[in-house]
């Protein structure tokens, strides 16, 4: 696995149809459909952004997904997200959440990194708090999917924390 600068050409692969795609869409609260212009219109805006940080996540030159920072430095924070294609189950994205908060911490000086997580998703908050997330609180029934309302759980990690 390789985390890598987002590209141009990663685009494709984006937008390219994955037979995981109604788990990731759920996965992430996405109820949108993209386009491959959409996709190359988000790496443009992250290629020209000083406040994101996004990294690629890949195998043999394979997209599989994404880790982003969305970077406030007046209050030296930053929003986490990330998203798999694909590569589940192979600590790919534990591995790159280490490396955002290894940029976001030593790098770019940041306190805070926060994330938002819907509470069916125990594999994803397994993994934050593993890597000294905390939960901070609740967004009650934030998310409704299929019919059914879901929280999204508020969490975050300090550069203090003893991570």
């Amino acid at each position: 696995m390789e985390l890598v600068p987002l590209r141009r050409e990663f685009a494709q692969a984006m937008a390219r149809s994955r037979p995981n795609d109604a788990e990731v869409d759920r996965l992430t609260g996405t109820h949108g459909t993209f386009t491959l212009e959409d996709y190359e219109a988000y790496v443009e805006r992250t290629l020209n952004d000083p406040n994101r940080y996004t990294r690629a996540i890949t195998e043999d030159g394979e997209f599989l997904g994404e880790v982003v920072l969305t970077i406030n430095p007046h209050n030296r924070s930053a929003g986490l997200r990330i998203a798999m294609w694909d590569g589940f189950g192979k600590g790919y994205g534990t591995a790159a959440i280490k490396h955002a908060l290894d940029h976001a911490f030593h790098e770019r000086n940041l306190h805070r990194v926060d994330l938002e997580v819907y509470d069916f998703n125990e594999r994803a908050i397994h993994v934050y708090k593993k890597l000294g997330f905390r939960e901070e609180g609740r967004l009650r029934d934030a998310l409704l999917w299929d019919g059914v309302f879901h929280d999204a759980i508020v969490m975050s990690i300090l550069s203090t924390d003893n991570i």
